[in-house]
């Protein structure tokens, strides 16, 4: 049975990527995106049955992707648990403020408190003219 703990980033960015392509693409996987560790990984997966995947026959490819993939029950349960886990770091790590925050901190929701003359800093570029 796998585990996240056991996966490296690379496999669970890869498990991440298959569920997506499942899920909004009806299973088509658009080769362009995975390199030869992935597509290796991908096999292996699909030897031990954690996945399946393979190519589309030729009359039935388009932009979407010239494979397909299937992920089985743990997949998407590794899958899920991983996505929650991912959005958990994005939204620590987010680089932006709501309007909510930024109104509770600078008093408006837009500026974010940057038109403030002690946010205002001077431009060494710019001569004076007297």
């Amino acid at each position: 049975m796998k585990t996240l703990k056991k996966m490296s980033k690379d496999e669970r960015s890869l498990l991440l990527f298959l569920e997506t392509r499942q899920v909004d693409y009806g299973g088509r996987v658009n080769l362009q995106h995975m390199n030869k560790e992935d597509m290796d990984i991908a096999q292996k997966w699909n030897n031990e049955g954690f996945i399946g995947f393979g190519r589309i026959v030729a009359r039935n490819i388009n932009s979407d992707g010239s494979s397909w993939c299937k992920l089985s029950e743990e997949a998407f349960k590794l899958a899920h648990k991983e996505r929650k886990a991912r959005a958990k770091r994005m939204w620590e790590n987010r680089t932006w403020i709501s309007t909510k925050d930024s109104m509770e901190v600078h008093g408006n929701p837009h500026t974010s408190g940057l038109n403030k003359q002690e946010n205002i800093r001077e431009n060494p570029w710019i001569e004076e003219k007297n």
